[in-house]
C-alpha cells in the first residue's frame, strides 16, 4: 500500500491519460530514440571500443570507486583532453549522465544573491537543479529575448552590483519542440550586460557544425558562453555527459559539485565508448552519417510540407519535428495507429508538455530511409486529418 496523498497522485495521473509506463521493446520503424546518428548499434565503435581496452589494459568491469577516491583511471585524462580540442574549451569534466551535469552544475554554480534567468521551456535537469541553489531564479518566454531584457531590466539594480553573478539558461534545440533560440543575439546580449551565459548543447552535438561539434561552435560562439552542457546518449550512442568551460570552472566543480563527487565513476569501458564514438564521427564514416541525417531532416520537411501538414508542425532544422496534436487522448490515439503500421512515434502528454500543447515527438535518424519517412507522413496524414 502507498501512502493516500501518493496514490491519490497516482489516480489523478490514470484520470487525465497521463500515466506513465515502462514500454514493452517491440521491432518497429524508429522514430522515437535519441540515436541519431546510428552510433549505439555501430559495429566499427564496438569493435573498436573492445580492441582499445584490450590493448589498453583496462580489463576492468568498474572503476571501483569515485573520481576523488579510485575511480579517476587513466581514460579520463585523454577522453577529457579530447573532448576540450574538439569543443574548442579550455577544460571539459566528464559526468555520469546529462541529468548529474545539470544538477551538479546549478545546484552549486549559482551562489545566495545570485540570478538565474532560464528559459521556461528548460530541461526538468536544469529546474532541478535551480531549485537545490540558494540562488533566485525567474523564467523568461521561451525563446524570447524581449522577454529577457524586461527581466535585466526589472532587476538591473540587483545585477549591477559587484557581489551579484547572473546566469542566463537556455537550450540550443529544445528536446520537446526540436527548435533554437537565436543564439548569437543572446550571447551578444549577455556580453553587453556581462551574464554569464550557460547553453545546453545535449540535441546539437552530433547534428550541427562541421563535424557535429554543435550549434555554439557552427555560429562561433565559444568566447561568448560561460559553460556548455553535453551529452553523450544522444548522437553519441554512449552515456555520459560533460561540461565545458574554463580550467577555474572545472577546478570548482571538481570541490563542490555533489553529482560529481559523491557517486561511482563510470567504468573504463563507459569512456572509451565515448571516446571512440569521438574518433568515429570525425572519419569518413561518421560524416557520412551527418550527411545522412540531414537528408533525412530535410526529406521529412518537404513530405510535411507536400502533404499540407506545415501548420501542425513546430518550425525546426533539428533531428526532432514535433506535430501539436491537442489533448492527451487524441494524441495517444494517432501514436497508437502509427504503432499499428509499425512506426514507434513517442506521444508527449501534459503535464511533460503544457496543456493543450500536447504532441507527436518525430525522432529522425541516419538509418531512416525516404520509403520509411515517406510512409509515416501517409499515415499521420490520413489519421490527423479525420
Amino acid at each position: 500500500m502507498l501512502p493516500q496523498k501518493l496514490q491519490k497522485k497516482l489516480e489523478e495521473r490514470q484520470q487525465n491519460m497521463s500515466l506513465r509506463t515502462l514500454p514493452v521493446f517491440k521491432q518497429l520503424v524508429d522514430f522515437s530514440s535519441n540515436d541519431y546518428l546510428g552510433f549505439s548499434g555501430n559495429a566499427i565503435i564496438f569493435n573498436a571500443t573492445h580492441q582499445y581496452l584490450i590493448n589498453h589494459n583496462f580489463l576492468k568491469n568498474g572503476a571501483t570507486g569515485s573520481r576523488l577516491l579510485s575511480g579517476n583511471h587513466n581514460l579520463y585524462d585523454e577522453l577529457e583532453s579530447k573532448l576540450a580540442l574538439f569543443h574548442q574549451s579550455k577544460a571539459a569534466i566528464v559526468y555520469n549522465s546529462g541529468y548529474d551535469a545539470n544538477i551538479g552544475f546549478f545546484s552549486c554554480v549559482p551562489q545566495r544573491g545570485d540570478l538565474v534567468f532560464y528559459d521556461e521551456y528548460i530541461h526538468a535537469s536544469i529546474r532541478d537543479g535551480i531549485a537545490m541553489s540558494n540562488a533566485k531564479s525567474y523564467k523568461f518566454k521561451h525563446n524570447s529575448l524581449s522577454d529577457l531584457e524586461k527581466l535585466v531590466e526589472r532587476h538591473s539594480a540587483i545585477i549591477k552590483d559587484d557581489e551579484t553573478a547572473t546566469y542566463v539558461v537556455t537550450e540550443s534545440v529544445f528536446s520537446m519542440d526540436g527548435d533554437s533560440p537565436n543564439l548569437k543575439e543572446m550571447a551578444l546580449f549577455c556580453k553587453e550586460y556581462k551574464l554569464f551565459f550557460v547553453v545546453d548543447e545535449a540535441h546539437a552535438v552530433g547534428v550541427f557544425s562541421d563535424l557535429g561539434q554543435g550549434l555554439v561552435q557552427e555560429l562561433q560562439l565559444v568566447d561568448l558562453v560561460f559553460a556548455r552542457i553535453i551529452t553523450f546518449g544522444k548522437a553519441l550512442g554512449c552515456h555520459g555527459a560533460a561540461i565545458l568551460g574554463s580550467v577555474e570552472l572545472k577546478n570548482y566543480l571538481v570541490n563542490f559539485s555533489r553529482s560529481f563527487i559523491y557517486t561511482t565513476a563510470l567504468a573504463p569501458h563507459s569512456v572509451a565508448s565515448i571516446l571512440q564514438s569521438y574518433y568515429f564521427l570525425e572519419s569518413k564514416e561518421g560524416k557520412m552519417q551527418q550527411q545522412l541525417l540531414q537528408s533525412a531532416i530535410q526529406f521529412f520537411k518537404n513530405e510535411v510540407d507536400q502533404r499540407g501538414l506545415k501548420e501542425y508542425f513546430i518550425p525546426s532544422n533539428s533531428a526532432i519535428q514535433c506535430c501539436l496534436i491537442s489533448g492527451n487522448n487524441k494524441v495517444k490515439s494517432i501514436a497508437k495507429k502509427l504503432e499499428e503500421n509499425g512506426f514507434n512515434v513517442k506521444a508527449i502528454l501534459s503535464p511533460t508538455v503544457p496543456r493543450g500543447e500536447e504532441r507527436l515527438r518525430f525522432c529522425l535518424h541516419a538509418y531512416n530511409t525516404p520509403k520509411e519517412i515517406e510512409k509515416v507522413i501517409t499515415v499521420l496524414c490520413n489519421h490527423i486529418k479525420e
